[in-house]
C-alpha cells in the first residue's frame, strides 16, 4: 500500500479503480440475474450439443460427400473435389468429431451474431445518432484481446460451452455490423429516391432495393463473422469449449506435436471450406444450379436494351 501510494505521488496522477469497478458491477450482475443467466446458459448448451450430436449422427464419409456436393454447387467442380480431400484427410487424422464440436460452436454463434448485426447495422445506417453511439463499443469489442473476453463469461456462465459461446458472438459480431452498415450506405441514393418516386415505403425500399444490393457487402460480413468465430471457438477450448480448441490445449498440456499440428489443420480445413463456400454465395455462388436453370427455361435470360427497343417499336405500332 505504501509502494501504491509513492507510485501515484511520483507520477503525479491518481490511480483510477476501473477494475475495481468492473469487480463490483459483475457482482451485481451476477447477483441480480443469476436465473436469467442459468436458463441463457442452458439454452445454448442445449443448441451447442444437440447439433453436434446431429452433425455427428451420420457417417463422416456422408457428411463429407454432402458438404462436398455443396462446395461445387456453391462454385465448381475443382473446390467440391478439394473439400472431399481436404475433409477426409480430416477423419484420416482422427479429428472428425472434435471438428463437428467445433462447427456446431461456430454454426450458433455465427447465427446469434447475425441476427444480432444485421438488423443493428440496418438501423445503424438508417439512423447516425445510433451509428456514432454504436461505433465505440464495436471499437472496443473488435480490439480488446480475444482472451480478455473469457474472463467475464466465465464469470457469469462459468466453464463449459455457454461462456465459449457468449465470448465467441462479442468477438466476431462487430465486422457483421459495420459491414452490413456500410452495405446499405452505398447503396446509390437515386435508386433509393426512384424507390421512394414510385411510391415505396421505407419497409418495402430496405427489401426490395437496398438489401438486395448490399448484399455482396453485407455476405462479406458474413463471412469475416464465421471466420472470427471459429478463430475464437479454438481460443474458446481453454474454458472447456472442447472440440479442436479442446485438442489444442490438451497438445499444449502435454507437448504432443503431433496432436497439435493434427488438431491444426483441421481447423485449418474448416477455416478454408467455410470462408470459399460463403465467399461463393456472397459473389452469386451456386452458379451450376442457375445455368441448369436456365438450359432447362426456368430462368429466363436478362433483356438487353436491343430486346427493349424491339419491344417498344412492336408496342408503337
Amino acid at each position: 500500500m505504501m509502494l501504491q501510494t509513492m507510485d501515484t505521488v511520483e507520477s503525479g496522477v491518481p490511480r483510477i479503480p476501473v477494475g475495481e469497478w468492473i469487480d463490483t458491477g459483475f457482482d451485481w450482475v451476477k447477483t441480480n440475474f443469476r436465473e436469467f443467466f442459468n436458463l441463457l446458459a442452458d439454452g445454448i448448451e442445449t443448441a451447442v450439443e444437440g447439433l453436434a450430436d446431429l452433425l455427428a449422427w451420420p457417417p463422416a464419409l456422408a457428411v463429407v460427400i454432402v458438404l462436398s456436393l455443396l462446395a461445387w454447387l456453391a462454385r465448381d467442380w475443382k473446390l467440391g473435389l478439394g473439400s472431399l480431400l481436404s475433409l477426409g484427410a480430416v477423419i484420416g487424422m482422427d479429428q472428425w468429431d472434435n471438428s463437428m464440436v467445433t462447427l456446431a460452436l461456430v454454426v450458433v454463434a455465427t447465427v446469434v451474431a447475425l441476427v444480432l448485426a444485421i438488423p443493428l447495422g440496418i438501423a445503424a445506417a438508417r439512423w447516425d445518432p445510433l451509428s456514432a453511439a454504436i461505433r465505440p463499443v464495436m471499437d472496443l469489442m473488435q480490439t480488446m484481446p480475444a482472451f480478455v473476453w473469457l474472463v467475464p463469461v466465465v464469470t457469469l456462465f462459468s466453464i463449459g460451452v455457454p461462456g465459449a459461446l457468449i465470448a465467441t458472438v462479442i468477438f466476431a459480431l462487430p465486422p457483421g455490423v459495420r459491414l452490413t452498415e456500410l452495405g446499405i450506405r452505398q447503396v446509390d441514393a437515386e435508386v433509393v429516391e426512384a424507390g421512394h418516386a414510385f411510391g415505396g415505403t421505407p419497409r418495402q425500399i430496405l427489401r426490395g432495393i437496398q438489401f438486395p444490393l448490399a448484399m455482396p457487402t453485407i455476405m462479406a460480413g458474413v463471412n469475416q463473422v464465421i471466420m472470427l468465430a471459429l478463430s475464437m471457438a479454438v481460443i474458446a477450448g481453454l474454458v472447456g469449449a472442447g472440440g479442436l480448441g479442446g485438442a489444442v490445449v490438451s497438445a499444449i498440456m502435454t507437448l504432443n506435436i503431433g496432436l497439435g499440428f493434427e488438431a491444426g489443420l483441421s481447423v485449418v480445413v474448416l477455416a478454408i471450406y467455410l470462408d470459399r463456400v460463403t465467399a461463393s454465395v456472397g459473389g452469386g455462388g451456386f452458379s451450376l444450379l442457375r445455368r441448369r436453370g436456365r438450359n432447362a427455361g426456368s430462368v429466363p435470360e436478362p433483356a438487353t436494351d436491343e430486346d427493349v427497343d424491339l419491344e417498344g417499336r412492336k408496342a408503337m405500332v
